[in-house]
């Protein structure tokens, strides 16, 4: 019972400060001044950060829709960009073959020699790999032959070993197996040109110790073996070794030509000799001076590409 008078106590107490406050409230309108002033800091003070919260929230929603949209662009720039300088690097490389092309068809054949522009499509290929080959992008149904003469810009570079239906393998000057008839431009010494394999010095051979062979002297190829025309840049002099028990001199040459840097190269061929009509009794003459001194080397190339 006396929890219960305590509890009416002081709901009748707190009644009559609620009528009194109202009642002071209604004659001097202090308690609504009051309510409002403190209502307002209170609801800035609880707004604000929601407000911020917001603001953060919705500035970075912005940001990421742009960032992604930005990053999306950068891309799609970069992408743009790359397939530029892919077309760029593309239309270099074909000026440069264009321009490669356009000496080729500036070669100047010897007499009677007709020639063919090929790629060079591999190196070391098949089961000529052991010999220092080169693999170009004609055969039989091009022509292409074997012992074609193979050339560049610059000078000789070997001869066909093998023809195939649409390539051919290039047996080059470098390869031991490699013999070139040659002959010095200036002082017309004779001699046979060997290579000792691709980065080694060619070696000439058979050079009489009374020749005069000068160092830097260029060497042609004399046409002696029938298989290569003669006049052709071969080679130059880099050393010359005289020897008191030698009969020959002994004689090393660098080839002209980079073959690991080469893309195109010439074949040359015989012209055809013009048809002889019957009953004048003219007979085609046969080339001067052909030799086979070339057979030794080309039945070891071919023994070691078929090993």
């Amino acid at each position: 019972m006396r929890g219960l008078k305590k509890i009416a106590i002081l709901i009748v107490a707190c009644l009559f400060v609620y009528l009194s406050l109202f009642t002071w409230n209604l004659r001097t309108g202090h308690l609504d001044a009051l309510s409002s002033h403190t209502g307002l800091d209170i609801s800035g003070i609880i707004l604000k950060p929601g407000i911020w919260v917001a603001e953060q929230v919705t500035g970075f929603w912005h940001r990421y829709i742009y960032l992604v949209g930005l990053k999306q662009e950068n891309d799609n720039l970069r992408a743009e960009a790359a397939e530029l300088r892919r077309a760029n690097m593309l239309m270099g490389a074909q000026a440069r073959s264009a321009s490669r092309l356009e000496a080729l068809l500036d070669f100047s054949s010897p007499r009677k020699w007709a020639f063919s522009g090929a790629r060079v499509i591999g190196q070391r290929m098949g089961p000529a790999g052991a010999l220092d080959t080169l693999v170009v992008d004609k055969g039989k149904a091009s022509g292409v032959t074997d012992d074609m003469p193979v050339a560049s810009l610059k000078g000789m570079v070997g001869r066909i070993l093998r023809s195939g239906v649409a390539t051919s393998t290039v047996l080059l000057l470098t390869d031991p197996n490699s013999r070139i008839a040659v002959i010095g431009a200036n002082n017309r010494s004779p001699g046979m040109l060997s290579g000792q394999g691709y980065g080694e010095p060619l070696q000439l051979r058979y050079v009489n110790q009374n020749a005069p062979v000068d160092p830097g002297e260029l060497l042609l190829s004399s046409g002696l073996t029938g298989i290569y025309p003669k006049g052709l840049p071969v080679a130059r002099v880099t050393k010359i070794r005289r020897s008191d028990i030698s009969l020959f001199l002994t004689v090393q040459a660098e080839p002209l030509v980079d073959v690991a840097g080469l893309e195109e190269v010439l074949l040359l061929s015989r012209e055809p000799e013009p048809a002889v009509e019957a009953g004048t009794g003219d007979t085609a003459a046969p080339d001067a001076q052909a030799q086979p001194d070339d057979t030794a080397g080309k039945e070891d190339a071919r023994g070691a590409a078929d090993q």
